[in-house]
């Protein structure tokens, strides 16, 4: 059975823009093996949409803009859909990473894997069974 984890989108912006891999690469490996099950609600997915419009983010990367989209049409199509039906907030001090931990509620996931860990953990509400973890951290936990 794979674990049910939030990917952030800074790690999609990590593994677009490693040439070796990395383990930003490797979380998106492990989820199009089967071994994550990746969870995607409507405000993720439309940041996903966005990442994919910031060229001038991305161009220093390896991958051309068609491979880009490949990627995250691939990670997106492994991915399940879940609806919110109720949002918890304010409880982050950046309003915009709420929608990880209401994603991550609603999905029944383990854990968020972002690369801006240290945003993630000062909510003001505390969920003890959801672990915020870096790539590296998801790849030694799980």
């Amino acid at each position: 059975m794979s674990i049910r984890v939030v990917v952030d989108t800074n790690v999609l912006v990590g593994a677009m823009l490693s040439a070796g891999g990395g383990n930003n690469r490797e979380v998106l490996r492990r989820s199009l093996k089967g071994m994550a099950q990746p969870l995607i609600g409507a405000a993720l997915f439309h940041e996903y949409e966005e990442l994919l419009e910031r060229p001038d983010l991305l161009d220093d990367g390896p991958l051309s803009e068609k491979e880009r989209k490949s990627l995250v049409a691939a990670f997106l199509s492994v991915s399940e859909w879940i609806k919110i039906y109720y949002l918890w907030r304010p409880n982050l001090p950046d309003e915009a990473d709420n929608h990880l931990i209401e994603l991550a509620l609603a999905g029944d996931a383990r854990a968020i894997i972002s690369n801006n860990i240290r945003d993630l953990h000062h909510g003001e509400l505390q969920f003890p069974n959801l672990h915020i973890l870096t790539p590296t951290e998801f790849l030694k936990t799980f």
